[in-house]
């Protein structure tokens, strides 16, 4: 499949979307989150597939925001049909089977931010900055900023950031834990595929299940949450994966996980 917005390659089961509208600063139009969510459906339905990376093009932008342009001039009706469809990208994203890793690469505002977000593991360039500036437009977030910002940094920062429209430094986004890792540019993707290698290895039904546990035990109570983590725990047996690596482990050699 062939896309005007963004560029798809895979290699060693390693899956790169990167956002491909540099002169607009990869600015997330319809078209765009339409493409976007072609290639998730894309990369969710390729087994082969163990890892996603999601980067921007250029080196000044991952992605910049929403395309205001085109925002402008929305009704009420359009812009709640604009927020559905972003949110409804962003959740595809946070609900994929395989692990995604975004390798922010310059400006991630607005929607550029909510889409990290949306990812399960945020890297960052030196160079890299984040804000939700929705407030200085007249908005607040709607691509799920107002949300996921809140359970990645707590409410108070949260508040803060998108009541201000302050834009942060990639150091102060790792230092409030909205970032795992700040690199130099040069070695950002490197070290984005390096880490989507590192997972790639491990079994994949339990990456999948890890990923699972995570993103809904958060919305539960600590018992109910307990309770979801013992049943995906006892899922994990039901796998060749698991006689795989534990049978690895006693026999002291790598294990060959097929995801099965």
């Amino acid at each position: 499949m062939s896309f005007e917005h963004l560029l798809f390659t895979k290699e060693d089961g390693i899956a790169v979307i990167t956002l491909n509208r540099p002169k607009a600063l990869n600015a997330l139009n319809k078209a765009l989150l339409l493409e976007l969510s072609s290639a998730l459906e894309q990369v969710e339905n390729d087994s082969s597939v163990h890892a996603l990376i999601l980067t921007g093009a250029g080196d000044k932008a991952f992605v910049a925001g929403a395309d205001i342009s085109e925002m402008r001039v929305m009704t009420p009706h359009e812009a709640r049909a604009f927020a559905r469809l972003g949110q409804a990208v962003m959740t595809k994203i946070e609900r994929l089977a395989q692990p995604t890793i975004a390798a922010v690469n310059g400006y991630a505002l607005g929607g550029g931010c909510e889409l990290a977000m949306a990812c399960d593991i945020r890297l960052a360039s030196v160079n890299a900055k984040f804000g939700q500036p929705e407030v200085n437009l007249g908005v607040i977030a709607g691509f799920g900023g107002t949300q996921r910002l809140q359970r990645l940094v707590g409410a108070g920062i949260a508040k803060e950031l998108l009541m201000t429209g302050d834009m942060i430094s990639a150091e102060r986004a790792a230092a409030i834990g909205l970032v795992n890792h700040v690199y130099e540019a040069a070695e950002l993707l490197p070290k984005a595929k390096e880490l989507a290698k590192k997972i790639a290895q491990k079994a994949p039904v339990a990456i999948k299940l890890s990923k699972q546990s995570v993103n809904e035990g958060v919305n539960m109570d600590i018992d109910r949450a307990l309770s979801h983590e013992a049943e995906l725990f006892a899922l994990c047996f039901a796998t060749e994966d698991q006689k795989e690596g534990m049978s690895a482990f006693l026999e002291k050699r790598s294990a060959r996980f097929e995801g099965k």
